[in-house]
């Protein structure tokens, strides 16, 4: 995984250079995201990996089922990676691209461990009241942990707000032993 996401790291700085410059971050994410739903293919990635096929054939293959075939910017990077046998990077590049994405745009992951599971709503309130405590905005990713008895961990970075009840037993405990 390591030597994919370095591989797939100038790749997707190139791309996302164009896309800041194009003002265009959210089209080429779309794009990004369906050229690496063609490449996860099982199909499709017998063709990648057949070494008979020529690059061209496969840039071709690609623009085709872009869906924007005409779009000159987008034919060069898959011809760049048709060159160098790169479509099996593709959701690395894409991961990085939506990564350095979120960096530009002042967005944060929210790692969100939970008692409970949590349905869109629950989430989207949670957010919201975290994002003015982290005072950043946030994209959560939710992860059940039972052992959290009750609430939420919430991890932004390097910082950790802790509303569990796991949590508050800790600390309480930590407080008699003193």
């Amino acid at each position: 995984m390591a030597e994919s996401v370095t591989v797939a790291r100038p790749y997707a700085q190139a791309v996302f250079r164009l896309a800041r410059e194009e003002g265009a971050l959210a089209e080429w994410s779309g794009r990004l995201g369906r050229l690496a739903v063609i490449a996860g293919d099982p199909e499709m990635e017998r063709v990648i990996g057949n070494p008979e096929i020529p690059a061209r054939r496969l840039a071709e293959l690609f623009g085709s089922l872009s869906g924007e075939p005409e779009n000159r910017e987008l034919a060069s990077f898959i011809r760049e990676l048709a060159e160098n046998r790169r479509f099996d990077v593709l959701a690395e590049i894409r991961a990085v691209f939506e990564s350095l994405k979120d960096e530009d745009e002042g967005v944060q992951e929210a790692m969100i461990a939970s008692a409970f599971p949590l349905d869109e709503k629950q989430l989207s309130a949670l957010l919201k009241t975290l994002e003015a405590h982290f005072d950043s905005r946030l994209q959560g990713r939710v992860e059940v942990d039972p052992s959290l008895i009750g609430g939420v961990r919430v991890q932004v970075g390097d910082r950790v707000f802790d509303a569990s009840v796991r949590g508050k037993l800790d600390a309480m405990a930590e407080a008699l032993k003193n």
